[in-house]
């Protein structure tokens, strides 16, 4: 059993990735590359010096632009790519907001029906427990640079709950969420907190 200094390091760090055109008007964004916009640096920029003095055992980030840039913003130019932090992939409704594809699927979120021609939240599941096994694996805390759906879903997998959990885990861009161990059990020590200078 881990003692409860082990379980303090026993940490994973989300950060999602600063603000694009996409995110700003709410289309769905996983492959499509977009950079970020002005904003969207500056909160990434404003990531730094809050993640500045701790020590990470591994820094890993999406192989997005919009998620790298993020990261070298913040500090971390030299984080691994890791294909499996990569955005749910939303197939044909890439690029649509929420309300374009209830026209022709009413009821439709990304929880709780298929996306035509994407991933299923199995899939989801499948490439995110593999992040929660290395960052369980590494010796210290784990950073991560990713996604709004991806990162919601990577918090119900570290909690040992199903992806469809995610949707109670609302997440900002440029924020800053923290998954930990209390006495055994995964737990929420943080989440979607805006760096404030």
């Amino acid at each position: 059993m881990s003692t409860p200094a082990a379980e303090a390091e026993d940490q994973l760090w989300l950060v999602r990735h600063g603000e694009t055109e996409w995110s700003l008007s709410g289309r769905h964004t996983s492959t499509t590359d977009l950079p970020l916009t002005e904003a969207g640096e500056a909160g990434a920029r404003a990531l730094e010096p809050v993640l500045a003095d701790l020590d990470f055992a591994q820094v890993l980030t999406s192989p997005r632009r919009r998620a790298r840039r993020t990261a070298e913003l913040a500090g971390f130019a030299h984080a691994g790519v890791d294909d499996d932090l990569a955005e749910w992939s939303y197939g044909d409704y890439e690029g649509l907001t929420t309300p374009q594809i209830r026209e022709s699927d009413p009821g439709w979120t990304i929880w709780t029906h298929p996306s035509p021609g994407g991933e299923t939240a199995a899939d989801v599941a499948s490439r995110l427990d593999r992040v929660v096994a290395r960052a369980r694996a590494a010796e210290g805390r784990t950073l991560v640079f990713a996604h709004g759906h991806s990162l919601r879903a990577l918090a119900a997998r570290w909690l040992g709950l199903d992806v469809a959990e995610g949707r109670h885990f609302a997440l900002d861009t440029s924020t800053i969420s923290v998954l930990g161990v209390d006495r055994g059990t995964p737990v929420v020590r943080r989440w979607n907190v805006v760096p404030t200078g």
